[in-house]
């Protein structure tokens, strides 16, 4: 009883960690949805006087910054980079220039370099900015910034580049927080994010677009960034346009914020290999005072997860029935579409060989317990001849042995025990003064054929 109580208690113990342990494929489904992409457009009026000519007003084509971001709570709440929405909240002197100078070739044409420069000086710009998301559905939803930490202006970006944004929208897919503190060097980990470079892919369409890609790496290394705040320097793979990207555990559970990449010197291109993370112990305390609550309950979540457990433990129907919910309240996600199909035809399943072996083993087992079972209980009773020998030896009182053979195998028999007294069967069930003379308190020993 006490092994019972010892096993459900080690079962009790166990089983959530055990719940708890989903596959890389699973978490990774598990996290798309949640990720975004986070789109700025700084639009601008700029009053040009051309040489010899009269001010104009001219409204060039806007400047477009894209970035990453991802759904901490359902009611709308969004982390990204602050440098993503940077030109949102203060537009840059370089998007400053950039823009008047748009401006001002559209108003002048071209100019030598002298008379651009000239032109740009006396130029005006009123700035127009807006910011959305992007979800991959291709729902498009304006944003505003709530909380906003700039980065650092230098040659490296801040442990707090975080930035807060709000939409109008309930019932969002949302990421956790996993611990930082108790990430080790060699943790494998997972950067969700809109590359550029596949953003700009001839090669794709709109909707490939706006699916978030998934790159894969480890934890190789914890540094500080120039203002002393804590990062995590990873070798997967990102790009510009991945900023602000969760990075996420094998369990889907965000460790941090990508916040900035590394530059070569000479050219300025990515180094692969060297990209740092925002530990997720800077988004708690970045969301501390605000309305975002990393652990509010999500519907979508709930059904999307519930149908991903189900699918990937063979319960089709049941996962196609969450599916349908999870659609119901995010219409359109290309990954809630995917699955959907793939519950409905599922993939085929190989045949069962070793439920099948190990069924036939238990019922093979089962057999020879219950031989062995009948053998015992049939043979409970005998004793080896040396056991017999060694009663007539040494036992304190010699036990009675009844020779039980019929009366032809008796006859026809040279085998004579002495000493035994000789009872047929049939003697046996009626009673024989033989037996009526036999001490009860002593052994008795039955020799049969």
């Amino acid at each position: 009883m006490r092994t019972c109580l010892a096993l459900l208690a080690l079962s009790l113990l166990v089983g959530p960690a055990i719940a708890s342990d989903i596959s890389v494929q699973e978490a990774l489904l598990r996290a798309k949805p949640a990720v975004a992409l986070v789109v700025v457009e700084v639009a601008a009026e700029v009053r040009v006087r051309c040489a010899g000519g009269p001010e104009v007003t001219v409204a060039p084509q806007s400047l477009r910054e894209t970035g990453t971001g991802w759904f901490v709570g359902p009611r709308g709440w969004m982390i990204t980079n602050a440098h993503v929405v940077s030109s949102a909240q203060r537009p840059t002197a370089t998007v400053k220039r950039q823009l008047t100078e748009r401006g001002v070739r559209q108003a002048c044409g071209e100019l030598s370099a002298g008379a651009l420069d000239t032109a740009i000086g006396r130029a005006s710009i009123k700035f127009a900015p807006s910011l959305y998301v992007m979800l991959s559905n291709g729902m498009r939803i304006p944003a505003q910034i709530a909380k906003y930490s700039a980065p650092v202006v230098g040659e490296a970006m801040s442990g707090r580049d975080l930035a807060l944004l709000k939409l109008e929208a309930t019932d969002m897919p949302t990421l956790p927080l996993a611990d930082s503190a108790d990430a080790q060097i060699g943790d494998r980990i997972h950067i969700l994010g809109f590359p550029g470079v596949v953003l700009s892919h001839e090669l794709l369409n709109t909707s490939a677009k706006v699916e978030a890609s998934v790159t894969s790496g480890a934890i190789s290394g914890f540094k500080q960034d120039v203002t002393g705040h804590r990062v995590i320097q990873t070798d997967a793979a990102a790009a510009w346009g991945n900023s602000g990207g969760p990075v996420v555990t094998s369990l889907g559970e965000v460790l941090g914020v990508l916040t900035f990449v590394s530059l070569s010197g000479a050219d300025g291109n990515i180094v692969q290999g060297f990209n740092f993370v925002i530990p997720s112990a800077a988004v708690h305390g970045f969301l501390e005072g605000t309305g975002a609550r990393p652990d509010e309950p999500s519907r979508f979540n709930a059904a999307w997860h519930a149908g991903l457990r189900d699918y990937f433990e063979g319960r089709y129907s049941r996962a196609e029935r969450q599916f349908a919910e999870a659609n119901r309240l995010v219409p359109e996600l290309p990954d809630v579409r995917r699955m959907t199909a793939e519950a409905k035809h599922p993939p085929p399943q190989p045949f069962p060989w070793t439920a099948v072996a190990t069924t036939l083993t238990g019922l093979s087992l089962g057999a020879w317990a219950i031989l062995a079972w009948r053998r015992w209980q049939r043979n409970r009773f005998r004793i080896r001849p040396s056991e017999v020998l060694r009663l007539l030896e040494e036992a304190p009182r010699r036990p009675v042995i009844l020779d039980v053979r019929d009366d032809p195998a008796y006859d026809k028999s040279p085998v004579r025990i002495p000493g035994a007294i000789h009872v047929p069967p049939v003697g046996l069930e009626q009673g024989t003064p033989e037996l009526t003379n036999v001490d009860s308190a002593r052994i008795v020993v039955a020799y049969c054929t």
